[in-house]
């Protein structure tokens, strides 16, 4: 049984450090990951470069991985997130163009199905569960039988078929939405023929022996991708334990989550939340408050948490720059933000004082909505609620402005600054609710 090979693998790696069992796992996976960084990057040493990466990572991260790992699904998601890492500053127009593209083509002839899939498929996968995500891994990229999947999984063989064909037409659905409409039969059979491409032949070797350094041997650049994506995974780690250092309130269905300071887990920031830009240091607790300082660009504290409809609000002052809100985050450049930018700071300077919505969406900012007012006070009680497409943002418990916007259904919360040398920013967040 492979799984069982890959788990065994692995523990002779972390307990001999075998070579020979790591150099068996990259030959067995290194398809698979270079296919998945290939259809992020659309360049072939791009994807090489990706993919050293995501083995450098298994290799610093493989005395941490239980025994039970399904080991194929950890590898396709680090795939992904290194190569979301990877692509996050680069300009994005070309992926927006196949976006737009493939949701015109028409459907009749199945050859033409997976272009119209591909460009989008790591993203429909990134919007199962992990459980559902192993599943289509094992069946459809790696071609194990519904008994291989159940046992790597921990389930029947019955139970396996069911939890496939949820996630197929969860996959579907995705696909429908976006113009595409395909039967479970024709998709699946495009991403058992397609989604795993061979990777040069050397590469193996040459991650194999790169690895095993566990990136001493890589490249400035590599390594830099491989901090990145090591920081990128840790945000995006959903835990399903109850939020540490909050008091939780259960009303009419209703979750309220005052976010206080009776546990301070990492400087007074409950577990849950973690750094996705910028450094920790930027980020400290004092008096019931939570501060920012920035100078060196974008700040961004978020949860791990996805939320849908939410209202989250708080008491923000900033004097130097702007503070913001985050709301339905997907990753760092696709999202909502909120941006409090009072009189007397740099940038209300250049461009009023002003509270805006604003729609990120692969790094490019688009304005939904804005509220300008001369003399806007350093410190407001912002609120922002989000219910399906629509926002509103209320100062001081009153609506100052509204937006429809269908893009994000659902995501992470946080709270961002944004700073240079020449214009700091420092923010402070105090008596933060949400409301679920």
């Amino acid at each position: 049984m492979q799984e069982l090979d890959d788990n065994a693998l692995l523990r002779e790696y972390v307990e001999r450090d075998s070579e020979e069992a790591f150099a068996a796992l990259v030959t067995r996976h290194v398809n698979k990951v270079y296919s998945v960084a290939l259809r992020h990057a659309r360049n072939p040493h791009q994807a090489e470069e990706i993919t050293q990466a995501v083995f450098v990572i298994l290799a610093k991260k493989s005395r941490n991985l239980g025994r039970g790992v399904v080991l194929s699904g950890w590898l396709y998601q680090t795939a992904r997130l290194t190569a979301m890492t990877f692509i996050r500053s680069e300009f994005r127009r070309a992926r927006r163009e196949q976006e737009a593209h493939m949701q015109t083509l028409s459907n009749e002839n199945e050859s033409e199905v997976w272009p119209q899939i591909a460009p989008l498929l790591d993203t429909a996968m990134a919007g199962l569960s992990e459980t559902d995500r192993h599943a289509v891994v094992l069946r459809f990229f790696d071609g194990r039988s519904m008994s291989e999947v159940g046992v790597a999984l921990g389930a029947s063989e019955d139970a396996a078929k069911k939890r496939v064909n949820r996630a197929v037409e969860k996959l579907r659905g995705f696909f429908t939405k976006r113009g595409v409409m395909l039967t479970a039969t024709v998709l699946t059979a495009a991403i058992s023929e397609n989604s795993v491409q061979a990777a040069p032949t050397v590469l193996a070797k040459t991650i194999t022996a790169v690895a095993l350094t566990k990136g001493v041997a890589a490249s400035g650049s590599t390594l830099t991708l491989i901090k990145g994506a090591l920081k990128f995974m840790a945000w995006t780690k959903v835990k399903t334990t109850a939020v540490v250092g909050a008091c939780v309130l259960l009303t009419a269905g209703t979750t309220t989550v005052i976010i206080s300071n009776r546990d301070k887990p990492i400087q007074g920031i409950p577990k849950d939340w973690t750094v996705l830009i910028g450094n920790l240091d930027q980020w400290s607790w004092a008096d019931g408050k939570i501060n920012a300082h920035s100078t060196t660009g974008d700040g961004l504290l978020a949860s791990s948490k996805k939320y849908g409809d939410v209202t989250l609000s708080a008491i923000t002052c900033t004097t130097n720059r702007d503070a913001c809100f985050a709301i339905r985050m997907q990753d760092a450049d696709n999202g909502y933000f909120v941006l409090f930018v009072p009189d007397g700071t740099p940038w209300a300077k250049e461009n009023g004082s002003h509270i805006s919505l604003v729609k990120r969406k692969f790094g490019e900012e688009v304005e939904l909505a804005s509220f300008k007012r001369q003399g806007l006070a350093q410190s407001a009680k912002i609120t922002v609620i989000a219910k399906g497409s629509r926002f509103e943002v209320r100062m001081n418990d009153v609506s100052i402005l509204s937006a429809t916007d269908t893009t994000f259904s659902s995501g992470f919360i946080g709270l961002r600054v944004y700073g240079d040398t020449t214009k700091p920013c420092d923010g402070t967040f105090s008596k933060l609710i949400i409301h679920e």
